[in-house]
C-alpha cells in the first residue's frame, strides 16, 4: 500500500491528567502515515484522486484542539478515527503523538504513543423465521448501517431456506452483507448481539427458531477462537443458505482455514446434495 507521511506537525493544545495542563496547554507533535492508493493521482496528476494532506493536517488540529483529553492515548485514538472517517481514500493510519513537555521530574527527550488503525472488511449472515421476517432482516441491516463506525457496502439477495439442524420449525429468510468497519471483531459482535436483542431474540433451543440471527462469518482474513467468538464461522462451509448469498457478493473470497473460495465451497455442497434455498428478492428490488 502506498503512503503519505506527515512528520512533526506542531499543535498547541490542553491535554493531560493535571488541570494545569488542560488550562495552560503545551506543544504536541504529531506524525502520521496514511495508507492509501496513490497510483491514479500519480498517473493523472490530479489532487482529487489523492488525499489532501493539508486537509488532513487541518483535521488533526481540529480534533486535537476541539476538546481536552486526560490521556494522549485518547487523543491519538480520536484523531486516528476522525482521519479514517473523514478521508475515504485513507485505508489505514499510523499515528504517533508526542508530548515532549510531559510533567516528569527527570530529564527526558520525549514521551509518545503510537497506534495503527484501519478499516476492516467483515461479512455478516442474517436469518429470520419468526414474526415479520423481511422487516427483521431490514432491522439488522439498518442497525449496522446506522452505526457511525460501520458502512454496509453490499447486501446479497434474500433466500428462502428450509431449516438446518434437525429442529422442526418454519422456513427461514437468509442473506449476507459485506460491512466495512472500524470496529474490532468483538466490538462488532457486541453490535450484532444488541440488534438481535432489539429484535426479541431468545436463545432457548440450539439451531431453533429465532426472530433475528446475525452471524459474523469473516473478519478480514483473521482466524480467531475465543470464548465468545470463532472466526471464520465454524460451520459456514456446510451451510448452503450462507454460501449461496455470500457467492452473490463475494464468490472469490478465500476461507483462511479451508483455503478455498466461497464459490468452491458452494460447488462442493452442490456435488453432495440438492441445495434447499430459493432466491426471493434483493434489497435493490425493494428500493426500485
Amino acid at each position: 500500500m502506498d503512503q503519505i507521511r506527515i512528520r512533526g506537525l506542531r499543535i498547541y493544545a490542553g491535554h493531560g491528567v493535571y488541570e494545569e495542563e488542560k488550562k495552560l496547554g503545551q506543544a504536541f507533535y504529531v506524525d502520521a502515515v496514511l495508507d492509501t492508493d496513490l497510483r491514479a493521482a500519480g498517473e493523472k496528476d490530479e489532487l482529487g484522486l489523492s488525499t489532501d494532506y493539508g486537509a488532513v493536517c487541518g483535521k488533526i488540529a481540529e480534533v486535537m484542539t476541539g476538546q481536552s483529553f486526560s490521556l494522549i492515548e485518547a487523543a491519538a485514538e480520536k484523531t486516528a478515527r476522525e482521519i479514517l472517517l473523514s478521508f475515504p481514500t485513507v485505508e489505514g493510519v499510523e499515528l504517533v503523538l508526542h508530548k515532549p513537555q510531559a510533567p516528569i521530574p527527570m530529564s527526558f527527550e520525549d514521551v509518545s504513543v503510537r497506534i495503527h488503525r484501519s478499516w476492516h472488511t467483515a461479512y455478516v449472515a442474517l436469518g429470520s423465521n419468526l414474526g415479520d421476517r423481511e422487516a427483521l432482516l431490514r432491522l439488522g441491516m439498518e442497525g449496522v448501517r446506522e452505526h457511525p463506525l460501520c458502512r454496509v457496502e453490499a447486501v446479497a439477495p434474500v433466500y428462502s431456506t428450509t431449516p438446518y439442524g434437525g429442529v422442526a420449525q418454519g422456513d427461514f429468510l437468509n442473506t449476507v452483507m459485506k460491512v466495512r468497519t472500524l470496529l474490532e471483531p468483538e466490538e462488532l459482535l457486541e453490535l450484532l448481539q444488541s440488534l438481535e436483542q432489539k429484535a426479541g431474540r431468545e436463545r432457548k433451543v440450539h439451531w431453533g427458531p429465532r426472530t433475528l440471527d446475525l452471524d459474523l462469518l469473516f473478519f478480514d482474513d483473521r482466524i480467531l477462537d475465543t470464548p465468545r467468538l470463532t472466526v471464520p464461522h465454524p460451520d459456514l462451509q456446510n451451510r448452503d443458505f450462507v454460501l449461496k448469498p455470500l457467492c452473490d457478493i463475494a464468490p472469490g473470497l478465500v476461507h483462511p482455514v479451508e483455503r478455498r473460495t466461497a464459490a468452491a465451497l458452494l460447488r462442493e455442497l452442490e456435488k453432495n446434495g440438492e441445495l434447499h434455498v430459493e432466491r426471493l428478492w434483493t434489497e435493490r428490488d425493494e428500493n426500485a
